[in-house]
C-alpha cells in the first residue's frame, strides 16, 4: 500500500475511533436517563424502549470496534 493510500486509511481510522467515541458517550447518557427514570417507567413502554435503544448503541459501537480493529490490521 503506497503512502497516499495509508494516510487516507489513518484518516479513517481516526473517524471511526471519533465515531466510537460519539456512541460511547450517547449510550452512557441514555443509560443514565433510564437510570434516573422511576422504577414504573424504567419497566414501561418508555423504559424499555430506551433500553432497545442502548442495545442498538452498544451493537453499533461494536461493528465500529470491529471495523476500527480490521484498519488497524491494514
Amino acid at each position: 500500500m503506497n503512502k497516499a493510500r495509508r494516510k487516507r486509511l489513518g484518516k479513517a481510522f481516526n473517524l471511526v475511533e471519533q465515531a466510537k467515541s460519539i456512541l460511547g458517550e450517547v449510550k452512557d447518557e441514555e443509560q443514565e436517563s433510564h437510570d434516573n427514570l422511576p422504577e414504573q417507567f424504567q419497566h414501561g413502554e418508555r423504559g424499555e424502549e430506551m433500553e432497545g435503544y442502548i442495545e442498538m448503541l452498544e451493537e453499533a459501537f461494536n461493528y465500529l470496534d470491529d471495523a476500527s480493529s480490521v484498519i488497524d490490521q491494514i
